[in-house]
């Protein structure tokens, strides 16, 4: 295996990792940002929007295990610049496309690309680092992928207010270069060759049981949860996630590795990761429309409008390392998530008439509470793999945070479409008026628009910040609720193992070859 020697070669080789991971987190937040654009010249609906994040969050969670075997196997430079390559072509797709079901499929090419960058670049850490620095570099590279959720919505709303919406996809192809760049000429190739080979059965079953499970959700709301095709897909989808687990016990080297999860370090520390990310990916789905619908800001002042999150995550960023030093990772964690509660229990009492100031309040909030309970949750989560499981084992918990971002997005922005279909007053509308501005607060604005309706338009309003409230509670629910988790049975540090456990800490954290 082959390592970076010097700490110029390892901190120069971090560089590189950070250019794969800002492209991913500058484009998340892009779409993010577009969303209520491309409702609005696309004829989007709610459930194609939710369709538009997660065909790249489903396929990503779905592939990101064999992509950490991929890497393991044939070298984790070489399935990184893959991976970047492949999400630039997915971006030109989704730049060209000309109707929402080929920008759909575009996003899902992106998974594709997506999947292969972000394990692999998390595994390279501990052969480049070891303990006494990992958490630093883990806040670095999460802070690097942090640092698209303003820098996105910022640069794709310039793009937004002088191009059209395919410039968002467009962006990211110098960003992809740029980072391909830096892996051929910063990063050493490290593998594992005796690593197992992917498993194409149990791939199939992660990406057609998570697909089923994410489209059930979505399509709860409008079809009913007792219709047929949702009952069946939410059925099927158990069925299917159950086979991938019976099959994974049977196989001697599985892909997805139980023995991992049996491990209390990194089960937790992944659990609490995977909530974390099902707040906030729920929370961003839900905020921009409210940003632009209701206070009636453009795309560029909306991404302006999310900078006090990031102002809370880089000073979580720098603190965090600290509080995890005096008080240890589950104190951290467990403070983190209370912190998360309370920005959301505070946002749910946001009103159509609050103004952005209290939403700043609340932003910076969450940016903190998120920086203070990841960075030490995935450093945790990290220091448990053993060294040769490197690839598949940051895979696999990178694929449940992104099972818990889909789900996130799914799960919350179905419960906001429902309270909002129900809430909102379509009282003397025609009927196929009255189901368009049902489908988003985007199309009910233009049909209030058309219409010369001011009542209808301070009904979406309404409607759409009363679900928003309901989302933002159920996110400080979750978040308290991890954070009661976290406190009970997060190990007091890193390296914290159970009587009797195979120390895997000590094996993730060995020395730099």
């Amino acid at each position: 295996m082959v390592t970076a020697t010097t700490d110029t070669c390892r901190w120069w080789a971090l560089g590189a990792l950070v250019a794969s991971m800002l492209t991913l987190g500058f484009d998340m937040t892009i779409l993010n940002v577009a969303l209520p654009t491309m409702a609005a010249d696309l004829g989007a609906t709610t459930g194609q929007q939710q369709w538009l994040a997660d065909a790249y969050v489903v396929v990503f969670a779905a592939l990101m295990l064999p992509a950490g075997l991929l890497g393991d196997r044939f070298g984790r430079r070489r399935m990184l610049i893959t991976g970047l390559g492949v999400f630039l072509a997915g971006s030109l797709i989704g730049a060209l496309a000309g109707d929402v079901n080929a920008v759909i499929a575009a996003r899902a090419v992106m998974g594709v690309g997506a999947a292969l960058v972000t394990p692999l670049s998390l595994s390279v850490l501990p052969t480049l680092f070891g303990p006494e620095e990992r958490t630093k570099a883990v806040g670095i590279t999460s802070a690097a992928s942090a640092l698209g959720l303003p820098l996105g919505p910022i640069i794709g709303g310039w793009l937004l207010n002088h191009f059209w919406w395919g410039s968002v996809f467009l962006i990211n192809v110098p960003m992809a270069a740029i980072g391909i760049a830096a892996c051929l000429f910063l990063l050493p190739e490290t593998k594992d060759p005796a690593s197992p080979a992917v498993d194409t059965v149990s791939t199939a079953l992660a990406a057609t049981g998570l697909g089923a499970f994410v489209y059930g959700i979505i399509e709860a709301p409008t079809r009913g949860w007792g219709d047929p095709l949702v009952l069946g897909t939410l059925v099927a989808a158990v069925l299917l996630i159950a086979a991938l687990v019976l099959r994974e016990r049977r196989v001697e080297r599985p892909m997805l590795d139980m023995k991992l999860l049996a491990h209390r370090g990194f089960l937790f520390n992944t659990v609490a990761a995977t909530l974390v990310t099902f707040i906030l990916t729920g929370l961003l789905f839900v905020l921009p429309p409210y940003l632009q619908a209701v206070l009636g800001h453009d795309a560029l002042d909306t991404g302006v409008r999310l900078l006090p999150m990031m102002g809370g995550l880089l000073v979580a960023s720098r603190l965090a390392p600290k509080v995890v030093a005096r008080f240890g990772a589950r104190a951290a964690v467990s403070a983190g998530l209370v912190v998360l509660a309370f920005a959301g229990f505070l946002g749910s009492r946001t009103t159509v008439d609050s103004g952005y100031g209290f939403v700043a309040l609340w932003l910076t909030i969450t940016g903190l509470g998120f920086g203070l309970s990841l960075i030490p949750a995935m450093n945790g989560g990290l220091s448990a793999l053993p060294r040769d499981r490197a690839g598949s084992g940051s895979g696999l918990l990178m694929t449940l945070r992104q099972v818990g971002g889909a789900i996130g997005i799914a799960l919350l922005g179905s419960l906001l479409a429902g309270v909002f279909r129900d809430r909102l007053d379509v009282t003397g509308l025609p009927a196929s008026a009255a189901d368009t501005a049902g489908e988003s607060v985007v199309a009910a604005h233009l049909v209030a628009e058309r219409a010369g309706s001011a009542q209808l338009a301070a009904s979406a309003n309404s409607a759409y910040v009363h679900g928003m409230g309901i989302v933002l509670l159920v996110c400080g629910i979750a978040a308290l609720v991890s954070a009661l988790l976290a406190a009970a049975f997060l190990p007091g540090s890193p390296d914290a193992e159970e009587p009797g456990a195979p120390d895997m800490a000590a094996e993730g954290a060995d020395a730099r070859q």
